[in-house]
């Protein structure tokens, strides 16, 4: 049995997008997932991260798509005005 401390939920979203990138070194990537192995919130985060990623990369791809009903207003509106203060 590992009795190390695990990492915090704060040091994991600290690390997550060079975790989904790839590019954490293998024994931090040992600690990530043993964090998420024991932390559903965190599984829950990195879940909705990933989903808001997706829906970004969509948005790029086809910024006339139509938005899906399960999309907060709130979202699809930043996301808007981000897009305006871009231009």
């Amino acid at each position: 049995m590992d009795n190390r401390p695990y990492i915090t939920c704060l040091e994991l979203i600290e690390f997550l997008h060079i975790y989904l990138d790839g590019e954490l070194p293998p024994d931090r990537v040992v600690e990530f997932e043993r964090h998420l192995s024991v932390c559903d919130s965190c599984v829950h985060y990195l879940s909705t991260y990933k989903e808001t990623i997706s829906l970004g990369k969509a948005v790029c791809r086809d910024p006339d798509a139509p938005v899906g009903a399960e999309v907060p207003e709130e979202l699809v509106a930043a996301i808007l005005s981000a897009r305006r203060g871009a231009s």
